[in-house]
């Protein structure tokens, strides 16, 4: 399975920081925004990820994550020409996917705790993925309605919510999604609607959910409130249990992608901060 991020859009909710550089290269707390999706792809086990950002932006997210080989995976890039939806993202992945299925995150998605999207990824096989999450405001997500486990029905930000519980933007897919996406005629807001993709899947008996309960939170962070308050919960996470948040190059090494030694190498050429001070932290500890 592959990994797609997609970075794009205007960012227009965080003018005027997102007139010089994507919403997703913005600072949550002590790293820039796409660490944090990046992070749950690697903990998940994807090693090979796909970057969709804007013509400007692509060449900014290329200078700040390189090809991955730092960190022993791979990532490439693809431009969206236009915001034209979250399913857009899919045809414009539809190459680097080749057919096989996928894991689709946005970039202005952060999740912490034990999402279980390791085993999914290593379990599946076919069909589509997404998650349940309760909040107090489902008008302005993708929203589920489930009889237990069964879904009922799936509404992009209805007025009258069916229930209480959004769809985070983190979706597992066949090989068939992009095929999907291509079929999908724009909404009224003139995009193509992951929802849509979802409900294809739903009305052929092959959409499935899970549901992330008490110990996971997503944090939306496409405001300026939104994105104080996720880098207010990453800090107090950090200061109080000693660990950082998405720090890409522990958890490349925690997964086996970086010995000691590689890891000991890339953290020599950091320059002197608090970020290369941690990971030295982490070799003392690793170390024979």
């Amino acid at each position: 399975m592959r990994g797609i991020v997609l970075a794009g859009g205007a960012g227009t909710r965080l003018d005027p920081i997102t007139r010089v550089a994507s919403k997703q290269l913005q600072p949550v707390y002590d790293k820039p925004m796409i660490y944090y999706p990046l992070a749950t792809l690697l903990e998940a086990g994807l090693d090979e990820v796909l970057v969709i950002s804007t013509p400007t932006d692509v060449p900014r997210f290329r200078e700040l994550l390189g090809d991955g080989g730092q960190w022993g995976i791979t990532i490439r890039y693809a431009v969206q020409q236009h915001p034209r939806g979250i399913a857009d993202a899919l045809l414009v992945g539809a190459d680097f996917a080749d057919g096989e299925p996928v894991t689709l995150i946005l970039g202005d998605n952060i999740f912490y705790g034990d999402l279980g999207l390791g085993g999914l990824v290593g379990s599946f096989e076919r069909g589509a993925v997404i998650f349940a999450y309760p909040v107090r405001d489902p008008q302005r997500y993708g929203v589920v309605e489930l009889d237990g486990d069964r879904v009922v029905s799936i509404e992009e930000k209805p007025h009258q919510p069916k229930s209480q519980l959004a769809v985070p933007g983190l979706y597992v897919f066949d090989g068939r999604a992009a095929e999907i996406a291509s079929q999908l005629t724009p909404s009224a807001r003139g995009e193509l609607e992951i929802t849509d993709v979802n409900r294809r899947y739903l009305e052929a008996g092959e959409l499935t959910v899970r549901r992330l309960e008490r110990g996971v939170a997503w944090l939306d962070s496409g405001t300026h409130d939104a994105l104080l308050d996720a880098s207010n919960f990453i800090a107090t996470i950090e200061h109080r249990q000693g660990v950082k948040i998405a720090c890409l190059e522990e958890i490349a090494h925690r997964c086996g992608h970086l010995d000691i030694d590689q890891l000991r190498t890339l953290v020599d050429g950091m320059p002197p901060s608090a970020y290369r001070e941690y990971l030295e932290g982490v070799i003392t500890e690793s170390a024979p």
